[in-house]
């Protein structure tokens, strides 16, 4: 009797998560779906070779809005990541319990969960104003002040894994502490780190409030990175609220493109965190 009714609450429980879970795909493929059926039709070469065009022409592309996101989240990435990974370093390696280490990660935890919008209004305010003009510079910027607390967080988890008895081992053949963190502990938690990176950039790569306010964006190819600059979370808003159909099927074509780029980086993530598992 006992086994029996185990068993059944087993099998119950087992269909309770098993409706839950499939409760949670619904929203995910939903969405996905939506955006393959509406933005497949108007995917072509044709949308990755050649600027926008006027307002309600058809055809055109996005050429500049891709070229201007990938150029926003490298130097987000230039900054953010080294910047979190350094931070990291010294939170887990030097400075683990102190009044200041704990400050830093009290702030960690508070700028991650800040609205995105509100770190492009202080770069706004402190960079561009100041500046007198929107620029990839300062889109970059934004994004990578949202990348750093995702980059400190995630690096110090992964350091954490790597076992003291590696660290001590160093110190017993008289490795200095840099080094051992140089060559020993940074390599171990080297792929868990490139994981936590990944997921940052990921995390970016969709951003559109702080772009607004920042880079601004442009119809045409951006000179320099000191001056205006297309970028695509931020053309996908303006043509999803423009009255021209030809613009509204090209904001599906590149949200596809945008869900795709983060899908393919949480992929990516995931098969370097299995492999490090293994």
């Amino acid at each position: 009797m006992n086994d029996r009714l185990r068993r059944y609450r087993n099998e119950m429980m087992m269909g309770i998560f098993t409706v839950a879970t499939l409760l949670a795909l619904i929203p995910l493929f939903g969405v996905l779906g939506y955006v393959v059926t509406n933005g497949l039709s108007a995917l072509n070469l044709e949308f990755f070779m050649n600027l926008p065009k006027g307002m309600g022409t058809p055809g055109g592309g996005m050429a500049n809005s891709i070229v201007g996101t990938l150029i926003m989240v490298l130097i987000a990435s230039l900054i953010g990541i080294p910047v979190g990974i350094l931070t990291a370093i010294y939170l887990t390696e030097y400075d683990s319990a102190s009044w200041f280490s704990m400050g830093v990660r009290f702030a960690t935890d508070v700028l991650t969960g800040i609205p995105s919008i509100i770190v492009g209004i202080v770069i706004y305010s402190s960079v561009v104003l100041k500046m007198g003009h929107f620029s990839a510079l300062a889109g970059g910027l934004s994004l990578s002040i949202i990348m750093i607390p995702l980059m400190i967080r995630s690096t110090e988890e992964m350091l954490k894994l790597v076992p003291h008895s590696i660290r001590e081992a160093g110190y017993a053949l008289g490795i200095s502490k840099g080094t051992t963190i140089i060559k020993i502990v940074l390599p171990t938690a080297a792929k868990g780190i490139m994981t936590g990176a990944m997921l940052a950039v990921a995390r970016v790569s969709g951003e559109t409030a702080p772009l607004l306010f920042t880079a601004l964006g442009n119809q045409y190819w951006a000179r320099s990175l000191n001056e205006p600059i297309a970028a695509l979370p931020v053309q996908i808003y303006q043509y999803a609220t423009s009255p021209y159909k030809a613009w509204q099927q090209q904001a599906w074509a590149g949200s596809l493109v945008l869900i795709s780029l983060v899908v393919l980086l949480n992929l990516i993530a995931r098969c370097a965190f299995r492999s490090r598992s293994n």
